[in-house]
């Protein structure tokens, strides 16, 4: 039950929420709709291998500037930092559009680029601006409802890309009406973004006086070994890599299951990853319900077991009738996005409370530099996958790898249990 006064303070910031919220849905809406039609007119294009490294040019920003980001978000009020991230987001939009337009990709990939900055430097600040609006025990519900919008908007922008890039009538100057489509889309998404990222709340500096990382990602490598000297933490950071990681992995090879190995088009591409997406939604409210008991941490070894198991069973599709095939890669997708949901939205309440208040920007950027990393590497790992197995078979193998991970977890976290 939430008492009188914390009652009162939910709705009193609702607002702020509300604004936050937005902002943060309408740019991952952005992120997932750009990215998803650069991969998607990269496997039209025949130039399926771009997919991998789109993943990892979107990521390498949170390698190279984490610490940045953590020092912005600790140094400066959060608000003004998701402003600026917003204009920069808006910015590098226009440039995008042009290269959809024009199938430029000398131009598509250093946007993507671009993309990666200014999440990147966002992230860290409305994240931790949500322990500031609200008390610990709501932290995680604030997370879980966000975690379900936002999900809502990366199964929108991963849906809409597919539908509308088949678009095929010529629009102004002989364009295929869906790639105006796109770039019209993400202009417009961006905008309203920039717009509504003025109503982010005001909060004073958390720490005004901190001094420039200049060492860059080695200061975030010295941050990483700090939080490892929380066990719990650290256990918790390397499983929401993992998950991360494995969740990366995937969308590439969804890509080619559909369009390759079924022959299906570019739109059921994009409905078997909202499938994956809807599974992540539910998976989280979910998790969010297990966070608040004690020993909560139990159900993590679990989820990712039992999406070992479901991603194990990809290898069986094949042998399944025709009117069966396509449920059953629904169904499992589904189930296996529900696993990883029952995974990020406890990891990420957790990583946010556990800090102090003076280090959460640096903290939360740092979690950010592993779980990039784990993604970068996922976009090359994916490109040997896809040139070594069939879709299915490669997806058995991450089933496979999720195994003794999972077991090792489960090991880890009760003796961690047991030493508290």
């Amino acid at each position: 039950m939430i008492d009188k006064n914390l009652k009162q303070q939910i709705q009193r910031t609702r607002g702020k929420f509300i604004a936050m919220t937005a902002t943060y849905t309408l740019g991952v809406f952005n992120d997932s709709f750009f990215r998803q039609s650069a991969m998607l007119l990269a496997v039209a294009c025949n130039i399926w291998q771009l997919q991998g490294w789109i993943i990892a040019i979107f990521t390498l920003p949170y390698i190279i500037f984490a610490s940045t980001a953590g020092w912005l978000a600790d140094r400066f009020a959060k608000r003004f930092v998701v402003i600026g991230a917003k204009i920069l987001e808006l910015a590098a939009m226009i440039c995008g559009a042009v290269g959809i337009i024009t199938i430029n990709w000398r131009l598509i990939m250093p946007m993507v680029f671009v993309m990666g900055f200014q999440s990147c430097i966002f992230n860290p600040a409305l994240n931790g601006s949500i322990p500031e609006l609200y008390p610990d025990l709501y932290v995680t519900r604030a997370n879980a409802i966000l975690k379900v919008i936002t999900t809502a908007a990366i199964l929108g922008g991963v849906s809409i890309s597919g539908l509308i890039l088949v678009i095929e009538s010529a629009g102004w100057g002989k364009i295929p009406g869906g790639r105006l489509f796109v770039a019209l889309i993400i202009v417009i998404i961006s905008t309203l973004g920039a717009i509504v990222s003025f109503w982010v709340p005001r909060r004073p500096a958390a720490s005004p006086n901190l001094k420039f990382p200049w060492s860059g990602p080695l200061d975030t490598l010295k941050e990483c070994a700090i939080i490892d000297k929380d066990r719990l933490l650290s256990l918790i950071v390397i499983t929401k890599v993992f998950i991360w990681f494995v969740g990366s992995l995937l969308l590439p090879v969804i890509n080619l299951l559909a369009t390759i190995q079924l022959g299906l088009g570019l739109d059921m591409a994009s409905f078997m990853v909202a499938a994956e997406v809807i599974g992540v939604a539910a998976g989280g409210i979910a998790g969010s319900r297990f966070s608040v008991k004690p020993g909560w941490h139990v159900i993590l070894p679990r989820a990712i077991l039992s999406m070992g198991l479901m991603l194990l069973l990809m290898a069986a599709l094949p042998v399944l009738p025709g009117r069966l095939l396509i449920p059953a890669v629904f169904i499992l997708l589904f189930v296996v996005g529900c696993m990883g949901g029952m995974v990020i939205v406890p990891c990420q309440g957790f990583v946010q409370i556990r800090p102090k208040k003076d280090r959460k920007g640096k903290v939360l950027a740092s979690v950010n530099f592993a779980i990039f990393f784990g993604i970068l590497v996922s976009g090359p790992v994916a490109n040997v996958m896809n040139q070594l197995f069939i879709p299915t078979d490669g997806l058995a193998v991450v089933g496979f790898c999720s195994l003794p991970f999972g077991i090792w977890l489960r090991s880890a976290l009760a003796k961690e249990s047991a030493n508290d």
